[in-house]
């Protein structure tokens, strides 16, 4: 069974977690991956939580991990289908401060684009 998946699309890669629990079990692999995919010259990540229920401080580390590497690469890093109680950690944990987050892939994808479209006109005026 894949715990997540990974489709790459020409602005951006989808990662799909497919597990309940985002917690120490699935994270190292999901860290790892993400890591692979920045390295592969992709800039913006959009990781699906939506069939995740739950998720722990190691799920929250491989969330901060992709959201760190895309920054620092000047890319979009945006969360997507968040179940209520992932929500909540997020928001406990004050992170829906730092993070990035669309109710649907669909308009994560579009923060992409957005994001994208904005730093084309902002590299322009320099």
């Amino acid at each position: 069974m894949e715990n997540f998946t990974v489709d790459k699309q020409d602005r951006y890669t989808l990662v799909t977690v497919h597990v309940e629990k985002l917690d120490s079990r699935v994270s190292p692999a999901l860290k790892s991956e993400l890591v692979l995919i920045n390295s592969g010259g992709e800039k913006n990540i959009i990781m699906n939580l939506e069939e995740c229920r739950y998720c722990d401080s190691s799920g929250l580390s491989a969330v901060l991990i992709g959201n760190r590497i895309c920054n620092e690469n000047s890319g979009t890093f945006v969360l997507s289908g968040l179940q209520e109680s992932v929500q909540k950690l997020i928001s406990i944990s004050q992170l829906d401060t730092v993070l990035t987050i669309a109710p649907t892939v669909e308009e994560a994808i579009q923060l992409v684009y957005m994001g994208d479209l904005e730093k084309d006109i902002n590299s322009g005026k320099e």
